[in-house]
């Protein structure tokens, strides 16, 4: 889910600052007054930046577990807030900030259930043993810890 909520909210992002925020009259002397389309990456250019963390951040998410995950977690919820307090402060036209303020909600979201829930949510490879080396493992200790792992009780002996 947090994958997710972090790809999408990178896409908002990043597409939204590809959309016209706003036009302007320049007048030029000695030439007619021509119209200038001003883009999301023109009045609020941190929105790439912050569309890319999201996208890295989708890597460090699979890669990380326990304590690391949470403060990745508190990485996302600040360039969730910031990418919000940006779209806000930016100005310029309604649908396409609302598309980047969608986006930065979305990384927020996911930022918090990293908060919330990051240590307990499964990693990548975490507990992956090829046959032979689970039929090596004769350490009582470590089959211990590896149970906890799964989630069992060690020391049931039903």
């Amino acid at each position: 889910m947090v994958v997710l909520l972090l790809l999408a909210g990178a896409l908002a992002l990043w597409g939204a600052s590809g959309l016209t925020w706003a036009t302007e009259a320049v007048q030029r002397p000695g030439a007619a007054a021509t119209t200038v389309a001003r883009s999301g990456s023109d009045l609020a250019p941190q929105l790439v930046p912050l569309a890319v963390l999201c996208a890295a951040a989708v890597a460090a998410v699979i890669a990380l577990s326990g304590w690391v995950r949470r403060v990745l977690g508190g990485i996302v919820l600040a360039a969730g807030l910031g990418a919000g307090y940006v779209v806000v402060a930016a100005g310029g036209d309604l649908p396409p900030r609302a598309l980047a303020l969608l986006g930065a909600l979305l990384v927020v979201a996911a930022g918090v259930l990293l908060l919330v829930r990051g240590q307990a949510m499964p990693r990548l490879g975490g507990s992956y043993q090829t046959p032979a080396a689970a039929k090596r493992a004769t350490d009582p200790d470590k089959d211990l810890w590896h149970a906890l792992e799964r989630g069992d009780d060690p020391t049931d002996r039903a």
